[in-house]
């Protein structure tokens, strides 16, 4: 702490002022000066941004719109296929495989609708040219014959049977086949001997090697004038490479070679010279009332200079400062950040910044008190200073937030080992005013390196790596890398549209059943949160639980959840309904009775309801988890341990809380056959929870072996894709209905299903 409170007093320090009333006059005019000139200056770029932002905003809608219209092209002219295609005159893939010697009249005949195109192509099954039918124009012959090729080429790589495009196109309209050589419906942009034109593609049934009905249309100088004229884009044409000429904008489409396909020009529009006409008298205002401000703050400055000199000391000290544990504030830590990546990069000492997050500090507060967590703080603020480095800068940076910048090493190693040795600090039980209190830490590193541009890099560098460090299990530290960046933006993503699928009830619960050791009988049912994602499919719960409790929507899930399987499960009387609790919703202090409220609301007996906890739930809870189960199970709720002997394991738990049932994890099931350790810790297990009179539940039984071995262990439940997997409340209705050990092989031949695929 020594070296931290010399640090604090150096910065604290002001420099002599220079004597004299004109002396000190100027010293406040020169800074004045300055801050109104930068401020003219940056209402000056502002508005010029603006109204280049407005350009570039008009820009950007015009190409869209040109972009629309090329494709809306593409889309008439599929429709009016698919209109032919399903006339009375429709000729059929089997009449085009087949090739009768009426074929071209037919086709004739049919396909004549579509004469005002400039090429209409019937291309067969393994790329042959079936019909051909050009339009009426006198240039349609020639580049009909420029067009078929690419035509057939286009169509076997839709097909699967070519690696890439023809050259000079690209797709505007259809996904990529679902299957290797599936065909689409599909809109292309080709060129044809420099003459762009749009391609409408429909398959003739849904058979991989459909005959395909190609139409092709170029945009030639009247569909550019009726699009000019709908668009409002003055003088739309299309051009070669010529540069642009002032007041006119270019938008290329190009193929998959990033060549040219067709380049168009129009007149542009330029609606920031209008905001600039508008905005300029209200810059004159301000300029003048910059002028204003600098006078009356020069007078008032001049009658308050020596009061603020008197003071100044001290303010600084306590800008700068935590008033709770006497540490340096998030401001301090700002300026000697900079004044550290100023020195690293002129070739000082290496340096790095740890940001630090205490965990369950927020459980303290909301069970024991603030007067307890500050005296928290001040502990934390001792052990953090004792174990970093006497020339390491320690600060608060508000809440339970600490930052520490050392210029220890910038080795990941010694870092790693510094982080290690403040988290098994951090982590050590405290004892504050009677009460025993154990939290956690997790730490997010980022180095200080000659490539570092500003704090504000390093601070969002570390916040990364802090979120990695927490996501990853907490109490552990992380040092920041360049994936970080992307992992985080991925994450954010999935927490909004988990958000949203929350807020519009999109999330469904599924319900695993749970038989008995002989497995002739559900006893019970495990309600699992299913997210299906309308763009990504069904996404992992593995995914999206962690997300859920890193951000606090654990909370609203866990209470829909909730709901939902006590509403479904009073369809199922006799059998208990599972529902895991995540811990930050058991630490809440209103989870019980918002358990007690939604079993009054939905009716559910109490007795049917089964709560599962993980160990992680009661760590440094114990009192409050404790009063919070027996209140629990006074309603008649069951409580189950979840994933026991993955975590602590602690006996204690088992002594001191109202378990009545044991579940063994997955893990331990699925190496059963494969490890002898498994085994003995299976029987370990199912004696102990016997022994204290315990339910016991095996998870993950999928083969026959592990079933025969868990039933001779003594285990008294289980559950698996051995029996069945997770599945609608239908399903399960259907189940429980079938008679005696009938339900066991109906769910038997499900599982077996659900593991071939």
């Amino acid at each position: 702490m020594t070296s931290v409170v010399s640090s604090q007093q150096s910065v604290g320090k002001t420099p002599p002022k220079p004597a004299g009333w004109d002396r000190t006059r100027l010293g406040v005019l020169v800074p004045l000066g300055i801050v109104v000139a930068v401020a003219i200056v940056c209402i000056v770029v502002a508005a010029l941004t603006s109204a280049q932002r407005a350009d570039d905003v008009a820009l950007g809608r015009e190409r869209q719109l040109l972009t629309r219209a090329i494709t809306n092209l593409g889309e008439w002219s599929l429709l009016r296929i698919k209109n032919v295609a399903l006339s009375n005159a429709a000729v059929s893939a089997d009449d085009i495989a087949q090739g009768s010697a009426r074929l071209q009249q037919r086709l004739t005949f049919w396909l004549s609708p579509l004469r005002d195109h400039n090429l209409v192509v019937v291309i067969g099954s393994n790329g042959e040219v079936v019909y051909s039918q050009p339009g009426r124009l006198r240039s349609d012959n020639e580049l009909a014959q420029a067009a078929t090729p690419k035509l057939q080429t286009a169509v076997e790589f839709l097909r699967g049977r070519k690696p890439s495009m023809p050259a000079g196109s690209t797709r505007l309209l259809g996904a990529d086949p679902l299957q290797p050589g599936d065909i689409t419906e599909t809109v292309l942009l080709l060129n044809v001997d420099g003459h762009p034109g749009v391609v409408a593609v429909l398959p003739l049934g849904k058979a991989k090697t459909a005959p395909a009905i190609l139409a092709i249309r170029f945009v030639e100088r009247r569909l550019l004038a009726n699009i000019s004229d709908r668009l409002q884009l003055p003088n739309l044409r299309i051009t070669g490479r010529e540069a642009v000429t002032a007041g006119n904008n270019a938008y290329a489409f190009t193929d998959g070679q990033h060549q040219p396909i067709a380049r168009f020009v129009w007149s542009s529009e330029k609606p920031g010279a209008a905001i600039l006409d508008s905005v300029i008298p209200f810059i004159g205002i301000a300029l003048a009332g910059f002028a204003l401000l600098a006078g009356l703050v020069m007078r008032y400055m001049r009658h308050t200079a020596a009061a603020i000199a008197s003071g100044e000391d001290q303010l600084r000290y306590l800008a700068l400062h935590d008033p709770l544990c006497g540490l340096p504030n998030r401001n301090f830590f700002g300026e000697r950040l900079e004044a550290a990546i100023t020195s690293v990069r002129h070739g000082g000492p290496p340096a790095a910044v740890f940001y630090i997050d205490l965990d369950h500090f927020k459980d303290v507060n909301d069970t024991l008190g603030h007067p307890v967590g500050d005296e928290l703080i001040r502990n934390v603020t001792l052990r953090l200073s004792h174990t970093m480095h006497d020339d390491d800068l320690v600060a608060r940076l508000g809440g339970d937030e600490f930052a520490v910048i050392t210029f220890a090493s910038a080795e990941p190693a010694a870092l790693q080992e510094i982080a290690s040795r403040a988290i098994a600090a951090l982590c050590a039980p405290y004892l504050v005013n009677g009460h025993t209190i154990v939290i956690g830490a997790s730490i997010g590193i980022a180095i200080i390196d000659k490539r570092t541009v500003s704090a504000a890099d390093i601070m969002r560098y570390a916040d990364m790596a802090l979120y990695r460090a927490k996501n990853e299990g907490r109490n552990r530290a992380c040092i920041y890398d360049e994936v970080m960046d992307a992992d985080l933006s991925q994450r954010k993503l999935v927490e909004q549209e988990l958000r949203e699928a929350i807020d519009n009830d999109r999330l469904k619960v599924l319900y695993q059943p749970i038989f008995n050791a002989s497995g002739e009988k559900v006893v019970g049912v495990e309600a699992l949160a299913r997210w299906p994602h309308p763009t990504r499919g069904l996404v992992s719960p593995a995914e999206f639980i962690p997300i859920a409790e890193h951000s606090g929507l654990i909370i609203e899930l866990g209470m829909r959840v909730l709901r939902r399987a006590c509403l479904e499960g009073k369809a199922w009387p006799g059998i208990t309904v599972s529902v895991n609790v995540s811990p930050l919703q058991f630490r809440r202090l209103d989870f019980v009775n918002m358990v007690e409220r939604t079993l009054m609301e939905t009716g559910l007996d109490p007795t049917q309801l089964e709560l599962e906890l993980t160990e992680s739930t009661l760590l440094g809870n114990l009192d409050s988890a404790e009063t919070a189960m027996h209140r629990l199970r006074s309603l008649g709720v069951r409580l189950a341990l979840d994933d026991f002997g993955t975590g602590y394991s602690s006996l204690l738990y088992l002594r001191r809380f109202p378990f009545d049932k044991l579940k063994i994890d997955r893990s331990f099931v699925l190496s059963i056959e494969k490890a002898t350790d498994a085994a003995a810790i299976v029987h370990a297990i199912v004696s102990l929870g016997r022994g204290l009179g315990m339910t016991v539940t095996a998870e993950g039984v999928e083969t026959a072996e592990q079933h025969l071995f868990l039933r001779a262990a003594g285990v008294h439940c289980m559950q698996g894709f051995r029996f069945g997997t997770p599945c609608e409340p239908a399903e399960i209705s259907e189940r429980l209905a079938l008679p005696g050990p009938g339900i066991y092989r109906s769910i038997e031949g499900d599982a077996r299903a659900a593991l071939a695929s």
